[in-house]
């Protein structure tokens, strides 16, 4: 049975949930799966910096009493600065959030590129390597309100 699809929606920075008519469409759950572990938030580490001073390490409600958790710290870069570091970070945050589809086997591998594409745009571009059947792209852009 195939998931309720997402798509990335460039223009607003956002996944959203398609209609087909009146229902939900189903299918690409790679890019679905995808989609659920980048863009919800993972549960900071207890040495993790949060970026607003709240302390909030926020996380998703779907991780209480999980050993894996769902989702990526891809928020803890909020109002970074644009450097080397934070694209690393990203990179490192992205790997953090997919790999549990290599640990799973819906993947065979990954590559994850991060680059600053404008002043205001970090992107990421993702292969996925599946183990039967044709690599997976995906590029994704962030708007980027970075520290001044």
């Amino acid at each position: 049975m195939s998931d309720i699809r997402i798509v990335w929606d460039v223009a607003n920075s956002r996944g959203d949930w398609l209609l087909l008519g009146p229902d939900l469409l189903t299918g690409n759950d790679l890019q679905t799966a995808v989609l659920l572990s980048l863009f919800t938030d993972r549960l900071a580490r207890t040495d993790d910096v949060i970026p607003d001073g709240s302390g909030d390490p926020r996380g998703w409600w779907g991780d209480l009493g999980e050993d894996v958790p769902i989702g990526s710290r891809l928020w803890l870069l909020d109002r970074s600065k644009q450097t080397q570091q934070v694209l690393s970070n990203a990179r490192d945050y992205i790997i953090e959030a997919l790999q549990w589809l290599v640990e799973d086997g819906v993947v065979a591998g990954m590559d994850v590129q991060t680059e600053w594409t404008r002043a205001t745009l970090l992107g990421a571009q993702i292969t996925l390597y599946q183990p039967a059947g044709p690599n997976v792209s995906l590029t994704f852009t962030w708007a980027w309100q970075q520290l001044t």
